[in-house]
């Protein structure tokens, strides 16, 4: 009785899920008025920050120096660290953290294995450190032309352009840097947040960092990845500007989401490039996974009356729950200079297969091997070409990733071997949530090996996604990522053959019955690391397991094809992306552009939108129009919804 009763609440949960899928329910994610450090940090006001930088010195061949509070203020603030590293290219590179020496609770997580290998051997030794300002600033050699200047009373970083003199980007011009320190838990403590049911122990207090960032001789700022939006960012603060949330970067499973918001989807990528006629373009990135929120700042935001005065820059603000200050500034001074600054950082685009830069079909689910086959065999009917045929999670046996339902797809290996003789290929869905069956052998591995996400007790997190129970690998330990590669092989996945490719989807990652439909903050990975630290690079790590899983399935001879939902900085290495679960509607058919357009600007270039709308029935001249679009992705893939019609193209005349 107990099995059956458990087994409806389960039902009852995943029907809700369903549900949910009709309409964006806006209730079910946070504003930044129910987040408390967003909120926190809004609320403060230009020169509350009050660090000033001391003992700046010259060590291995960086500028270093500590951050620390004014006499008579912030008295229990203790110094912070902060590094300045220059690169070739005219990088400069900002590191800010707590001072292991004074005994935090623990290490703040720095994100691993984006920067790029090579990228260290391009850092240049910093002699020595000029004094200007009659002592006030110290002064390093940057680039030729260019030099970044600390000031040291009160604390703030600008690159400056020596010919000219004028700034080309600072932080904390406005003084609002603000780093809430780690601390141990005393039995009076209580730093626990909720939100609706759910409940975050926050275990050692509030961790978050802001501070603002000015790009002068900016007309637009771009970047910041992924939402609805425009490709220029619109103010969210400031005169004249309506009140609105920040952009939000926290990688979410959002359904039918709403064109022209500053909400995030399911990828994040923290680095904004800004672009004017007075200077050129300069970029910022900040290399953390933790929840960010930042405000584009109207003209006049820091005016005591309230009216905008004319301005030669954009401010921003940058607010983010965890991490530490990883920083990168970019001095252009053209748009494709600052991405190939950028890329120096986190790498170029895969170079991918020529067949994936063609037309993908895919619909969720084609039924069954004779389904495949009628789809296919149209195509050639009709003479549309088309090169790869997807199949979606009903294939698996109940949601088993690595299976095949043997009912429906009794001679996997004949299937792809009959699209291959025409040049064809295959694409399967692999998600990371693994159906808590003892009889699933991966299940029973990844169990057995310890090799899950850890929930707050220490126990395997337990969540609910499209098998029902389910846990997640936790793919930030090195060793656990190889081992989802070895899954890949053709040992391993039965079936499958080298016309085969994959698919990674809800890998934000997705949990229906967890807090904003994701993983919750205080579950814990791989060396402590608390989820609110890694959450926006978890999909990272996923796609990186797999795209390394099938570039070892072909001995390093076979570039992989891997296709995900979520996505940080980096994920340009290891594949493609796409803008999720849109709507047959004409406003996600114009957003299209501005969203995949913004995923090119920052390094993604290998991204598209499902054509025709992922829900909902599209009238025959939205679909025309679509393909007419889809024709310019770079990735070009049709894909829609099992409660939708039909769509294949020879459908609508």
């Amino acid at each position: 009785m107990r099995n059956e009763t458990l087994r409806l609440i389960l039902l009852l949960l995943l029907c809700s899920h369903l549900h949910s899928v009709l309409s964006w329910k806006k209730e079910e994610f946070r504003t930044c008025h129910q987040t408390p450090f967003c909120k926190r940090a809004r609320s403060r006001a230009p020169g509350s920050s009050s660090l000033i930088a001391t003992d700046v010195t010259i060590s291995h061949g960086d500028l270093t120096a500590k951050l620390t509070a004014k006499h008579d203020s912030q008295s229990e603030t203790k110094p912070l660290l902060l590094t300045l590293s220059v690169y070739q290219r005219g990088i400069l590179r900002l590191k800010i953290d707590e001072d292991p020496s004074l005994s935090p609770p623990k290490k703040r997580f720095e994100v691993p294995d984006v920067i790029v290998s090579e990228f260290p051997s391009t850092k240049l030794w910093l002699p020595k450190i000029s004094s200007v300002e009659n002592g006030l600033s110290s002064s390093v050699y940057l680039s030729d032309g260019h030099s970044a200047v600390l000031r040291h009373d009160p604390f703030e970083l600008f690159i400056r352009d020596d010919s000219s003199g004028d700034r080309v980007i600072s932080l904390n011009s406005h003084d609002l840097f603000d780093f809430e320190q780690l601390k141990h838990k005393s039995e009076d403590d209580n730093w626990e947040e909720q939100f609706r049911s759910h409940t975050d122990r926050r275990p050692y207090g509030p961790q978050s960092i802001s501070f603002d960032v000015s790009f002068y001789g900016a007309d637009f700022v771009y970047g910041i990845p992924e939402r609805a939006a425009s490709l220029a960012l619109k103010p969210t603060r400031g005169p004249n500007v309506d009140e609105s949330e920040p952009y939000r970067l926290f990688n979410l499973d959002v359904f039918e989401y709403i064109h022209d918001s500053p909400f995030g989807l399911y990828g994040s990528i923290p680095f904004m490039v800004s672009h004017g006629k007075a200077r050129g373009s300069s970029g910022f990135f900040w290399l953390n996974a933790a929840e960010m929120q930042i405000d584009v700042l109207a003209p006049g935001w820091d005016a005591e009356s309230g009216i905008a005065l004319p301005s030669h820059r954009i401010d921003t603000f940058w607010m983010s729950e965890a991490g530490v200050v990883d920083a990168f500034f970019f001095i252009g001074p053209n748009p494709k200079d600052v991405l190939r600054q950028y890329t120096a950082v986190t790498g170029t685009p895969a170079m991918p297969q020529l067949f994936s830069i063609a037309y993908h079909q895919c619909r969720w689910n084609y039924r069954d091997e004779e389904d495949v086959e009628h789809v296919d065999s149209k195509f050639d009917e009709l003479d549309i070409p088309y090169d790869v045929l997807w199949l979606d999670i009903e294939h698996t046996d109940g949601k088993r990733y690595f299976t095949w339902d043997r009912a429906l797809f009794p001679h996997p290996e004949e299937m792809q071997r009959k699209l291959a003789s025409k040049g064809r290929h295959m694409v399967t869905i692999v998600d990371p949530h693994i159906k808590r069956d003892e009889n699933f052998h991966l299940h029973k591995e990844a169990s057995q090996k310890g090799y899950y996400v850890k929930d707050a007790s220490g126990n395997d997190f337990d969540g609910w996604c499209w098998p029902g129970s389910s846990s997640y690998p936790d793919t930030l330990n090195p060793e656990i990522r190889s081992w989802w590669a070895d899954k890949f092989s053709y040992q391993s996945y039965e079936g499958s053959t080298p016309s085969l490719y994959i698919w990674n989807d809800m890998n934000e990652p997705s949990v229906f019955n967890g807090p904003e439909v994701t993983m919750p903050r205080d579950v814990t990975h791989y060396g402590g690391v608390e989820h609110r630290e890694l959450h926006n690079a978890y999909g990272y790590y996923f796609h990186m397991a797999t795209a390394n899983g099938l570039l070892k399935r072909g001995e390093g001879n076979d570039r992989p094809f891997v296709l995900s939902r979520a996505l940080f900085a980096g994920s340009q290495r290891y594949g493609a992306v796409w803008t999720g679960d849109n709507t047959a509607d004409w406003d996600h058919l114009r957003v299209s552009i501005p969203m995949v357009l913004t995923l090119g600007l920052t390094g993604m270039s290998f991204s598209g939108a499902d054509i025709g709308g992922f829900f909902g029935n599209p009238e025959p001249e939205l679909l025309v129009r679509w393909y007419q679009l889809g024709a310019y992705y770079p990735f070009f893939r049709a894909h829609a919804h099992h409660d939708t019609k039909r769509r294949e193209p020879w459908l609508f005349g």
